[in-house]
């Protein structure tokens, strides 16, 4: 009887559970699975030891060159040094290693697109959808806080490990807010009507 009235009052928070739920524990099955140094570039990237450094690395690469690109059109006398490292001439800047790639964010994403309920009809186009626009976002970040840094290099790590990190799940949550409530949401209602 008590085990039917705890169920009976959370399943109207379910989907949220669910959300919470999978964010932790894809959180944390990446942060136990997949290991590489922070602070290095070129440093190997495994998961449960195999070596899986290339997409880490051509993604590192490809957010630099963007970072560079979007900086540059507010900051002429931004410099790219090297392959992973978007700074300014008094030598503040990012470097972009293997964690800034956003792969961990898209893995994130889609754990928590797999495990929303809805159709696949609609997922089909939402999880592209959401990884395009976490991908813009984590650009985003990265430039702001580059750009930031030129003259604040002391801001490093409120904007890179509390700001934009929430920022970023918030987005997150937003999205699939979006898809549970304006996307699938009208399915499941008009479903419940007609039976």
């Amino acid at each position: 009887m008590v085990n039917e009235q705890i169920v009976n009052r959370l399943k109207p928070y379910s989907d949220v559970i669910i959300f919470m739920l999978t964010l932790l524990v894809a959180n944390y099955f990446w942060k136990f699975t997949v290991m590489g140094d922070e602070d290095g570039v070129q440093e190997m990237v495994t998961w449960f030891g195999l070596d899986i450094t290339a997409p880490f690395s051509w993604m590192s690469r490809h957010i630099a060159a963007r970072v560079y690109w979007l900086v540059s059109l507010v900051n002429d006398s931004v410099i790219m040094r090297g392959d992973h490292v978007v700074g300014f001439p008094n030598g503040h800047g990012s470097s972009i290693v293997w964690g800034c790639s956003g792969l961990k964010q898209l893995f994130i994403w889609l754990c928590l697109m797999l495990t929303v309920r809805g159709g696949w009809k609609h997922k089909l186009w939402f999880i592209p959808l959401g990884a395009i626009v976490c991908h813009g976002f984590n650009i985003l970040r990265i430039a702001l806080i580059t750009l930031f840094l030129e003259n604040h290099p002391d801001w490093f790590p409120v904007l890179h490990d509390y700001i934009f990190k929430y920022l970023f799940y918030g987005l997150m949550f937003l999205m699939w807010v979006w898809f549970v409530e304006g996307i699938r949401g009208p399915q499941r209602q008009s479903a419940q009507k007609s039976q």
